[in-house]
């Protein structure tokens, strides 16, 4: 029998295939990922068994349930979740887009564009009671300034009859390597507590998330992936090569430049919430690729989903199991990916 179910709307007029077990893999994961997310929320100083922590999303349980849970642990395992989702989905989109496995906003300087812009925040708008002289919530716009910036650098760089994606990794290399020049410099020359806080949010942690970063963060991470789930047959295409894309009709270039803003756009929002949260954007799509093949139009719901329990497991294992310290959640993040990777490097180094 085959894998893949037609479906019909509108009187036959809207037709799709859908694979039934990128489906099913996705419904799996999608509970595995409520599952988490339940867990998590009960985990911690105060545990609060799952049951409870259902009862307070529908207004029951005690008032210190309520308060821990509501106040203290939701608003953070949100960010970490939208985090996950939004680098997943961007690490994929960039992966098809270059047609390079190992892309990762990462390479191409993206995140390292953000973080010039959130330490220069940090260090240059504080006085010298260790207050900022500004709003806390310019920091995310500064680093969407930051890290659209340097994807239209890399862009421009990249340019000569068209974008190369091998010129392009290239070049985001390089670009990359002088981000993380200018983030260490900034931290060198600024106050030296805002130096420890901006060492501490460039590992990637989601410690002291708020219902407003939420509010933000939510609706813009929705909408960019969206998009993205819009654009994925664009990625498909694109995959095949550039000649063939243009064969069939696609404005690759016009294409390219779209995809490369919407991961933007999701990797500013992740690293202004969440610091530089790394390995998220390579692991997701190559564990997705495993379960359900390379079409994009599977690939990267499943990656989303990846990318949302690894943040959030990463984050409870941060801040329970070395309890009353916390530890990062880029930490572990790293801890699991260094190694993923190697193991691929070395499974693929025939080939």
């Amino acid at each position: 029998m085959s894998q893949y179910k037609s479906l019909r709307l509108l009187k036959g007029k809207v037709s799709f295939l859908i694979d039934k077990k990128a489906a099913a893999i996705f419904l799996g994961l999608l509970a595995l990922s409520f599952g988490v997310f339940i867990i998590s929320t009960g985990l911690g100083d105060m545990a609060i068994s799952p049951l409870h922590v259902i009862q307070v999303f529908f207004g029951g349980g005690s008032d210190m349930e309520r308060l821990v849970v509501q106040s203290f642990r939701l608003p953070r395992i949100i960010v970490a979740l939208m985090v996950g989702v939004g680098l997943a989905v961007a690490g994929g989109l960039l992966q098809g887009m270059i047609r390079n496995p190992l892309a990762s906003p990462d390479i191409i300087g993206i995140t390292g564009g953000a973080s010039v812009a959130v330490v220069g925040f940090l260090a240059y708008f504080s006085d010298e009671n260790n207050a900022l002289t500004v709003s806390i919530k310019w920091m995310p716009v500064s680093a969407f300034i930051g890290a659209t910036f340097i994807a239209f650098l890399v862009y421009f760089l990249s340019w000569k009859n068209g974008v190369s994606p091998v010129r392009l990794v290239l070049i985001g290399i390089g670009i990359s390597a002088m981000m993380q020049a200018l983030t260490t410099l900034m931290m060198l020359m600024g106050p030296i507590y805002r130096a420890s806080q901006a060492n501490i949010w460039i590992t990637g942690t989601v410690h002291g998330s708020t219902w407003g970063n939420v509010w933000v963060l939510v609706p813009w991470t929705l909408i960019l992936v969206s998009i993205a789930f819009i654009l994925s047959r664009n990625v498909n295409v694109q995959e095949l090569g550039e000649e063939i894309a243009t064969g069939v009709g696609g404005h690759v270039q016009r294409q390219r430049f779209v995809l490369l803003l919407v991961s933007t756009g999701l990797v500013a929002s992740s690293v202004a919430f969440a610091g530089g949260i790394g390995f998220v954007g390579l692991m997701a799509p190559h564990m997705a690729r495993r379960l359900v093949g390379s079409a994009f139009g599977a690939l990267l719901p499943v990656s989303a989903l990846i990318g949302g329990i690894l943040v959030m497991l990463a984050d409870l294992i941060g801040r329970t199991m070395f309890s009353p310290l916390e530890v990062p959640a880029g930490v572990f993040t790293a801890s699991i990916g260094a190694p993923y990777f190697i193991y691929l490097l070395f499974k693929t180094r025939n080939s």
